[in-house]
């Protein structure tokens, strides 16, 4: 019997990336997974696919996390394919890099629209789906907010953004026995990291040398602890920040 047997989870943002791990991850300790995408449905199919061939459970569902619409549609359906939620990974994220001069008011609000209302929005609906056991709310945040480069101020406020919230909630929800931690990766190899030129540069070289283990983060490094929050291993854990960045602080 895996750690999330009879679970169900669902991860915003897992067609690619760290989501995707994760959504793979929990499926194999037996979670039935509702793998949210916005745009890549191919992305996201094909993790669905992973899932089942495997003998797991999952379903692809449409949404932007930044659209109320989408946010309840989205529950709607993962309640009418798996049931009452036990698990929420709020993982949907944009960035974009840029100096002080370079901010502009469609860039701070596409990155906080995600990044910090979406999550919002995410976990206000969600909230509504937990059974009377509760369950685990685990947030992807980022080690930038532990050591902030230059440009990228409006990104940092997202994840301090991410920071805080975690915090608050996890006292707002513990009443209803729903935990909220928040995983703060380091530079992690993804997809989104290779477009925009993160990986294999100048960029990459700075954050190797910056960390103490040394190399740049994988999904794989990521996933196992997401699961750690997700089951019960964890039952006396909320409101925590885990820097899972290889030591970079």
């Amino acid at each position: 019997m895996g750690k999330l047997t009879g679970k169900v989870a669902v991860i915003t943002g897992a067609s690619k990336g760290i989501g995707a791990e994760i959504a793979k991850t929990f499926a194999a300790e037996g979670a039935s997974v509702v793998v949210n995408y916005a745009s890549s449905k191919d992305g996201a199919e094909k993790v669905v696919a992973e899932i089942v061939e495997k003998g797991g459970k999952a379903v692809a569902i449409q949404g932007s996390v930044a659209k109320a619409a989408d946010v309840f549609n989205l529950f709607a359906k993962a309640k009418a394919a798996f049931g009452p939620l036990d698990v929420l990974v709020n993982n949907a994220g944009v960035y974009a890099f840029a100096p002080l001069e370079a901010v502009t008011e469609d860039e701070f609000h596409r990155q906080f629209g995600t990044n910090v209302l979406g999550l919002l929005l995410v976990t206000q609906e969600a909230a509504k789906h937990f059974g009377p056991d509760g369950g685990s709310i685990i947030n992807i945040g980022s080690a930038i907010t532990a050591s902030p480069p230059p440009n990228t101020s409006v990104y940092t406020a997202t994840k301090g953004a991410v920071d805080s919230i975690t915090h608050v909630l996890a006292k707002e929800l513990a009443p209803r026995n729903i935990r909220v931690n928040s995983i703060n990766p380091g530079g992690v190899e993804t997809e989104g990291t290779h477009a925009v030129g993160m990986i294999g540069g100048d960029f990459e070289k700075s954050i190797v040398a910056q960390t103490p283990l040394g190399r740049i983060g994988q999904p794989t490094d990521i996933a196992p602890v997401a699961l750690f929050l997700a089951s019960a291993d964890s039952g006396w854990l909320t409101g925590e920040i885990l820097l899972v960045s290889g030591g970079l602080r």
